[in-house]
C-alpha cells in the first residue's frame, strides 16, 4: 500500500442503489488518480447505522466528511488533491 495514497472511506449498505452508484463512480475516479478506498457496511455496526442510516452513501476524504448521497467528481478530485498537499511535509 502506498503511504502517500489518500484514503477514502465509504459508508454504505447492501441493497442501496445510491451506494452502488457511488462505488462505481469511485472505481472510475481511481483510474484518474490513485487512492485507497475502504468500504464500511453501516448495518454491521449499530452506532454507524444510527449515525448514517438516512445518509448513505457517505464519503470521507482524508478523515473529513465530503459527500452524502451523491459524489461530485470534480469536487471529489479537488478535495483529494487539496488533502494530499496539506498532508505533505517538506
Amino acid at each position: 500500500m502506498d503511504p502517500s495514497a489518500a484514503e477514502v472511506l465509504l459508508y454504505t449498505r447492501s441493497q442501496c442503489c445510491l451506494c452502488d452508484q457511488a462505488k462505481q463512480q469511485l472505481r472510475e475516479l481511481q483510474k484518474q488518480i490513485p487512492f485507497q478506498c475502504r468500504e464500511v457496511d453501516i448495518d454491521q455496526d449499530a452506532e454507524l447505522r444510527q449515525r448514517y442510516n438516512e445518509e448513505v452513501p457517505v464519503v470521507f476524504i482524508h478523515g473529513k466528511k465530503a459527500f452524502k448521497y451523491r459524489i461530485d467528481s470534480r469536487q471529489f478530485l479537488k478535495r483529494l488533491q487539496a488533502g494530499r498537499k496539506a498532508g505533505q511535509t517538506g
